[in-house]
Order: structure tokens, then sequence, then C-alpha cells
């Protein structure tokens, strides 16, 4: 049901501007979800506009997915059409903005003009127009204006110039009277009346373009039932109507009418190329080898910065979670509240906020490139290399936005057309080592990787982490190109790609992403975390029947009166959690888990872990301050490195253990939404099933490979 709050749609072409317009318009206003009905994320924020006695209206901005055209060639262009066709949607919008590039002004007209005939109430935002200078070229809005009969404003949606007169141009629309559209641009009642006319009487629609998209996307109308799209078929076949045919007819039609228009309000004073400094940047980052190089270079400079910025803010909370939990341990009284409260709350809380500063690094860092336009310029050079693998350039999105989280990265695999690429990649893309990883690839490599310089400039852990993420990727091309020899290919793939110009990163935007990466973390993640946490307390403090006080007493039988207190408890500790019905589920997975050099305790934290993968450090965080001393407030990293292998005397986080774990956990599935989001995008269990199975031996195999080598 629509709500009463008055809605804007952003429509544009890729790269026009659009989201940019629209984090603008929104500032931290905003928020992410799906389009009712299907899995294409959405972003949806608010912001003001004057009303007719100069009152505040909170104003609804939806930002639809880029297009070409309003005919879709994917899953997430469908959803524009699919709105705007549809004045019961939830998102239906009562003015329509659409995001011109005015240095490519034809080809965005096209998009313009379709949306223009619909008849929906419609603004122009030409943007870009900085670029278009740079090109010498110079853009006549007062032109535009005039031919469509519409507002047309100026502005620079990076710098917010002109935003303000966007505004104003919503406003006018809103508040004036009910829009009518004077003419058509091209309209297909010309060459179908009859099928036309028909459409409208059967549908109740007064719009001749608006009844020709319910002749040719009736398919991927959600809100028209299977009964109509039936009796739309059997229309289409009584006027032997071909679509193809149409589709072809009216876009070169379109282009030609265009065109003059174009060519009236735009002046080209000079050579309209692209600039010097960019055409030789792009010489280096789009060659064969060099731009294999350079991405590769960018990536070590990004993992060496987590590692190098980021160390000295997570000391200081490293220090302030070990005070605070040891303040609070003195300030209650002895008993399970404390223990509830310090081991399994704060620790939980503490394994949470520790990697807050590599995450905020992260996110920064690409938005960063994202923002500069060097993003796209990867996904042309690594289209070379998909293609060997039965994916291609478009792949590379979902696969670099794998390094944030599988879950919207999976979602962003409909924008790529081919039905048998989409699925190898949803296959591969929960490979590439996302943002839960992190953490615990933070904590194992300072466990087991020394903390010094290569070359007297790369950071060590910092190459070892480049590693890591590196051997995702091969891990993910790898996989494809197994699956693609089981899995027949149907249609042939394409890749096209408009290249943006370079651009300076816009700093309140990249802030924005920080901002929104942390607070994701800390409030989606950090509740999973916490909770179970809470609930491994539970489950390491109690055991079945009374086998964990006899533990304790056969342990205080059997220690030696010149034991000091401090080895009494840690011993009763280490007793009392291995009979909890933790300890259980972990000795029975032990048996399974040995051959990778696994105990029991990390069997817990495997389990655990399987809700999410971030989980492991905080049930490592709740493991290891219960089997401690109640006084010991030492942080999970110290912990880990006194824990000694009970069989052996010496460190149980050895190289080869820490290696074993993060060969495990570069590969394992172990997240439940994840799988859940590929059961939605395939329609069925099989694929995430087969997913699941494949992912799980991989990382068996490959933590079993490694512990045995360096054991």
């Amino acid at each position: 049901m629509k709500d009463n709050r008055l809605k804007v749609a952003l429509v544009g072409n890729p790269n026009a501007g659009k989201s940019t317009l629209f984090n603008s318009l929104t500032g931290l206003r905003q928020k992410t979800g799906n389009f009712p009905g299907v899995t294409v994320e959405k972003k949806s924020g608010t912001f003001l506009l004057k009303g007719p006695n100069n009152q505040g209206l909170t104003v609804t901005a939806v930002d639809l997915p880029g297009t070409y055209s309003i005919y879709p060639k994917s899953a997430d262009e469908a959803v524009v059409m699919d709105i705007l066709a549809n004045p019961q949607h939830p998102d239906y919008p009562d003015v329509v903005v659409v995001v011109v590039d005015g240095s490519n002004l034809l080809r965005n007209l096209l998009l313009f003009s379709e949306i223009h005939d619909l008849g929906l109430p419609t603004v122009m935002a030409l943007n870009m127009l900085d670029v278009a200078s740079d090109r010498n070229i110079t853009v006549n809005a007062v032109q535009l204006a005039m031919h469509f009969q519409v507002p047309v404003v100026n502005i620079n949606a990076r710098t917010g110039t002109g935003v303000t007169q966007l505004k104003e141009a919503i406003s006018g629309v809103i508040h004036s009277p009910k829009y009518q559209l004077k003419s058509y641009f091209y309209n297909p009642a010309d060459s179908f009346p009859a099928l036309i006319s028909e459409v409208k009487a059967e549908y109740g629609l007064t719009n001749d373009y608006m009844a020709m998209q319910y002749v040719c996307q009736h398919d991927n109308f959600t809100f028209v039932e299977r009964a109509l799209q039936v009796k739309l078929d059997g229309l289409i076949e009584k006027h032997d109507f071909d679509e193809q045919d149409f589709l072809a007819t009216e876009t070169i039609d379109r282009y030609e009418r265009l065109k003059p228009i174009v060519d009236k309000a735009v002046k080209v004073t000079g050579e309209t190329e692209q600039p010097y400094w960019t055409r030789q940047l792009d010489r280096l980052l789009l060659h064969p080898i060099g731009g294999y190089l350079s991405f590769a270079a960018v990536l070590i400079l990004v993992f060496q910065a987590i590692f190098a910025w980021a160390s000295y803010p997570m000391d200081l909370i490293d220090e302030a979670t070990a005070t605070t939990i040891g303040w609070v341990k003195d300030m209650l009284p002895p008993g399970i509240l404390n223990d509830l409260i310090t081991d399994g709350v704060l620790a939980g809380v503490g394994g949470v906020i520790i990697f807050i500063p590599q995450i905020a690094i992260l996110f920064a860092l690409v938005a960063i490139l994202e923002e500069s336009g060097y993003m796209a310029r990867v996904m042309v050079i690594m289209d070379r290399l998909m293609r060997k693998f039965g994916l291609n350039g478009r792949s590379v999105v979902p696969l670099i936005s794998g390094v944030a989280c599988a879950v919207p990265a999976i979602m962003t695999t409909r924008s790529i057309n081919s039905r048998y690429e989409r699925l190898l990649t949803i296959l591969v893309t929960p490979l590439m080592s996302c943002s839960a990883r992190l953490p615990i690839y933070a904590i194992l490599i300072a466990l087991v990787v020394p903390a010094q310089k290569v070359l007297g400039i790369f950071n060590l852990q910092g190459l070892v982490l480049f590693g890591l993420y590196l051997l995702g990727l091969v891990g993910a091309l790898a996989s494809a190109w197994v699956i693609s020899l089981f899995v027949p290919r149907k249609e042939p793939g394409y890749f096209m790609l408009e290249m943006p110009s370079y651009k300076l990163p816009r700093w309140g935007h990249v802030g924005m992403t920080m901002y929104e990466s942390v607070r994701s973390f800390v409030f989606e993640a950090g509740k999973i975390i916490v909770a179970i946490s809470i609930i491994l307390w539970l489950l390491a403090s109690y055991g079945p029947g009374d086998r964990m006080d006899k533990a304790e007493q056969a342990v205080v039988a059997s220690m030696s009166v010149d034991a000091t207190q401090e080895d009494v408890d840690a011993a009763v500790a280490s007793a009392r959690l291995e009979n909890s019905y933790a300890g259980s589920f972990g000795h029975f997975i032990e048996p399974a888990i040995r051959p990778l050099g696994y105990d029991w305790k990390i069997g817990i934290a495997l389990l655990a872990s399987f809700a999410a993968r971030e989980v492991f450090v905080g049930t490592m965080a709740t493991i290891y301050s219960i089997t401690g001393d109640s006084e010991d407030v030492l942080t999970v990293k110290e912990r880990l490195q006194q824990e000694l292998n009970p069989e052996t005397g010496q460190p149980m986080y050895t190289t080869a253990v820490g290696t074993s774990l993060l060969m495990f956990y570069v590969f394992a599935m172990m997240c439940m939404s994840t799988i859940a989001v590929v059961y939605r995008e395939t329609n069925g269990w099989k694929w995430p099933l087969i997913q699941l199975l494949y992912m799980t031996a991989l990382a068996y195999v490959s933590a079993f490979i490694a512990y045995q080598v360096l054991s």
C-alpha cells in the first residue's frame, strides 16, 4: 500500500551521476532494502521541500537502478518500468527526476524521451556539465526545456551546485495542476493504432506509450496477473505485432528525432576527446600487462594501509576493553551476573569494536576507488581474464562487492545479462573474502605472522592479508572454471561499459560510506556476535547433570599441595568448560577436525561461526575468558598467544594451526544469510546446497594440506 509521503524517483543511465545526486539530496537520511517483491537492492532517503505556504514537506527519494532504456536487459533494469507502470506500487513516484549526462547528451536523451512519453511528471537534471566543458562542449538548458516542455535544471551532483534549484523545480511540478502530456515525442499509435486502442480500452489506460509498454513488457510486470498476460499475448498474435522489429524501429526513429535537438542545444568549440592526462593514464591502467600490475599495486597499498593505519586505534580499543572488563569485575560482586556481563557481554562487544578501524579504512579506500572512476577500468581489464573462466567483466562488480558482503554482492549479479554467467558468479562470489572474515584474518595473522618489514617498506602482515584476499579471488576464478565444465552454456555472453571520466572523490560520500559500513557491522553483525557470545557463555557455564561439579572435584583432588591458587583456578575452569554443553559439542566434532590441527575449543568456534563468520573471534573471546582466571583481564589476542596444547605443552596456535585456520576461513561458506540469498536468487535449494558442499570440501582439504605440510 502506498503511503501518503510524496515520492521522487531518480532515473538515469549508469554513471550519469544519479546516485551522487541521491546522496546530495538525502545526506545521511537514507536506508537500504529491497524493492517490494524482488531481491534487487534499493536506496531510499528523505529530503525537505517547501510547500505552497512555505511549510516543510518531507519527500522520499528512491534511487532506481541505472538503465540505458526503459526496455530492460537485466533483472535490476526491469524494476524501473515495474514501478513506473504501476500506480499501486509503494515506490510509484509523484515526480520523476531524470539525471542526464551533459557530456553525452544524445545517448542520455533516449531514456529521457521514453520517460517523457509515459506521461509522468518529469524534471530533467542536467549533470556533468563540468566534464562537458572540459571537452569543449556547452549545453543550452533553455533549448531543451523549450522543446520538451519540462523544467531543466543545471546541476553538479558532486559539489551540490544546483541542488537547491532542482528542489524548487520538483516542488513546482508537485504543486502545479495535474500534469498533462502535451505531445508525444514518439507515438506508437501512429504505427499500431488498432493494437494500442484495444490495449487502452482493455486495461483502462490513457497513455499510448504506456499501452505499448504493456504489450512489450507485460511478462516483466509483476503486477500483471497471468491471465492478463495471456490475454495480451492473444492481442499481440491477433494484430501480428513483432516486438523486435518495433523496438529496433523505435530506437532508430528516436535517435533520428533527437539528433537535430542535440545539434541545436549543444555547441562544440574544439576537440571533444578526453583530456590528455586521462588518455595517458588509461594507456597504463588499461594496458594488457600494466593494467594488471597497477591493480595488484593498488590492492597491496590498500591492505598495507589497513594494517599500518588501523594498528594504533586498535591498540587503544584493545587496552580500553581490557580496562573496562577489569573495572567491571572489580565493581560488581563475584557471581553469575559478574561473569555474564564480563565474560559474555563485554567479551563479545570487545570482539566487535576492536575491528572498527580496519573495516572503516577498508570501505573508505574502496569508496575512493569507486568514486575516482578507477573501478570501471578494473572491470574492463578483468573482462579479458574473466572470459577464460566462464565469466565476464560485469562479474567483477559482484566479486569486488563481495569484499564488503556476499549478500548484496550476489544481488548485484542481476545486472549480468547472461543467466549462465550470472549463475557462475553467484556460485563463486562467497569465495571473495568479505568484511566478516577481516576480524578472523586480523587476529590470526597477528598471532602467527611477525610484524616486520619486507624490503624495508612493506609490512609483512599486510602482505599476508593481501595474499589471503588474492587467494580468495584465485579460488573464485578456479571454481568458476571447474563449475563451467559441468554447467552447459545456453546463450552467448557480452560485456559493454561506458568508461566514466576520472574524478576527485567527494570526501563527504567517502565519509558516508565509512559511517554506513561501520554502523552496519556494529549494529547488524555486532548484534549477532554479542547474542551468540551470551549463548555460548550459557552453554559453557552449564553442563548436563553434575558433570561439571564432578570434574571440578576430580581436578581439585588431583592437584599437588604445592600448586598455587592460580593454577588450581585455571585447571578447574578448563575442566568445567570441557564438561559443559559447549565442551560436549566441541568433543563431538573433534575427531573430524583433529587432522586440521584443531582441538575441541576451536571446534566450538567453528560451530558457532556457521551462523556468521565474524562470530569466530567473539566466540574465542568468550571461551578464553571463561577458561582463564576470573581476575585476568587479558585481551583475546593475548589469551590465544598463551594457550598451550595439552598434549605437547607447546603453544596451541602455532604457524601450522594458524595457517590451517586461515585456509579454512578463506574458502568456507559459513554464512546463513548468504545461503538464504542464493536460495532466493536461484529459486531453489539445488545450487545453495551444491555451493555449501563444494566450499566446505575446498576449505577442509585446503586446511588439511596447510596443517600437514607446516606441522
